[in-house]
């Protein structure tokens, strides 16, 4: 299956795939354990890191740095072994995604978005409909984008007339990360009202080819950050879907399956994905340092002055990093971001823990066991860890300048994409309510209920 490349290439152009053609074959071996796993995706940040800036700076469409996701097998880690596939836990997956955002944060997220979307039916579908999409996106490697923003009004689903057994959507979507690159592409939408006027509005997630003819993407996606993530608008315009492909719906009655829709798991969608950003948030902030540590050990100069009058005794330091304050800096930094870390990680493992102990398939389907206390539990600690992570990022990203010096604000040290990549996402849905919503779980023991953004 061939990703998505219209004409409209020619008034925004795209990164070249051939560029990174020797990775194919040099990774055609995918890693055999999670230890080989995080290399594979530490040797993915090494290659896209050395010209990152230079290619933020160019915005191109990134089907490039796609086919070096592809090459890397990455678009796989969670896959059956049995289609291809890595199989490996979330916790591994979330991992990999940090390590390529330290390279580059925009191809980071294409990552993280790309496996919540491939992973969605494994949340929303039968069992049946979890062995199609995960083989295909697997064996295929595929790489999937989405067309589900909430905050624009839902892609409506009509009746298709000519066809009792399919129905169609419409519409458009101001953010479609990574879809524009993509092979296939999650769509969302709710039921007409003059269709189904028996269904409320229910909402039915499915896959779609990207090349389907009625998808058109506008390519203006022009953030200060995370320039490379094709972000951009899409038009929805009678796209086809076959009742058999709504994720978690009873084709024949055309009903959800409440057994699967209606049970606390089928919202993990939401933690999973808001943990997925605090792991790329984490990579950058961690890339933030290293790269600002580099440069002031090699270029950051001591300042040669004193305040302290007749009275100072103490001379100006030989070398940048004999001074204090940027040894304070450097330390606090570092402290705090080992600190981040340690939550994150945590939030990791229980998320992944989950995922293992209840999963749909063929041979069991455990998933509506799950508790709407353990799902609050996780999304707490999802939420305190997204907390953490954005203000300590935040932070790190603004001041690295204050121990690199104002020579490293010059475009070609690239210092500050960290910052405009992070302060772009983190503005995703506000910090606040996060705050707001652990602290409600700290004085009332009140667990969230879950929405788009929860």
């Amino acid at each position: 299956m061939a990703s998505s490349q219209n004409n409209q290439d020619t008034v925004h152009p795209s990164s070249d795939p051939s560029i990174y053609h020797e990775y194919e074959s040099k990774w055609s071996t995918l890693p055999s354990d999670s230890t080989g796993w995080i290399q594979r995706a530490k040797d993915v940040a090494a290659v896209l890191a050395p010209d990152a800036a230079a290619r933020e700076k160019a915005n191109r469409t990134p089907r490039a740095e796609v086919a070096l996701l592809k090459h890397s097998g990455l678009l796989k880690i969670l896959g059956p072994k049995e289609y291809g596939g890595g199989e490996q836990p979330w916790s591994v997956a979330y991992q990999a995604i940090r390590e390529v955002a330290k390279g580059d944060g925009s191809i980071g997220m294409l990552l993280g978005y790309h496996l919540l979307w491939a992973f969605s039916s494994s949340i929303l579908g039968t069992p049946s409909q979890i062995t199609k999409w995960t083989a295909l996106i697997t064996s295929q490697n595929l790489f999937v984008g989405g067309a589900v923003n909430p905050r624009d009004s839902d892609l409506v689903i009509t009746a298709d007339p000519n066809h009792s057994a399919n129905i169609i959507f419409n519409g458009s979507k101001h953010f479609t990360t990574g879809a524009a690159v993509s092979d296939l592409i999650v769509l969302e939408g709710s039921l007409s009202s003059s269709s189904f006027p028996e269904s409320g509005g229910a909402h039915i997630f499915a896959y779609v080819p990207t090349t389907d003819p009625g998808i058109t993407f506008s390519f203006n996606w022009d953030a200060i950050g995370l320039r490379l993530t094709e972000s951009g608008s899409a038009q929805i315009s009678n796209v086809v879907v076959s009742w058999e492909d709504a994720l978690g719906w009873d084709a024949s009655t055309k009903q959800p399956l409440q057994d699967i829709l209606g049970v606390p798991f089928a919202t993990l969608l939401l933690p999973t994905i808001q943990l997925v950003f605090t792991n790329f948030y984490l990579g950058i902030a961690l890339a933030a340092l290293d790269l600002a540590a580099a440069y002031t050990r090699k270029s950051t100069r001591p300042w040669p002055y004193l305040s302290g009058g007749e009275r100072e005794t103490v001379a100006p330091a030989e070398k940048a990093t004999d001074e204090f304050y940027i040894l304070s800096t450097y330390g606090t930094h570092h402290a705090h971001l080992f600190a981040a870390t340690a939550l994150v990680d945590r939030a990791n493992e229980r998320i992944s823990g989950l995922f293992a102990a209840y999963a749909g398939n063929h041979t069991r389907d455990n998933r509506g066991e799950v508790t709407a206390l353990q799902r609050g539990e996780i999304s707490e600690l999802i939420a305190a860890a997204k907390i953490v992570v954005t203000d300590v990022g935040l932070k790190v990203t603004s001041d690295v300048f204050e121990v690199t010096g104002s020579r490293a604000t010059a475009s070609k040290v690239g210092l500050d994409r960290f910052w405009r990549d992070l302060r772009t996402h983190t503005l995703h849905d506000p910090i606040a309510y996060k705050r707001r919503e652990v602290g409600r779980w700290v004085l009332l023991g009140e667990i969230p209920t879950p929405t788009w953004y929860t």
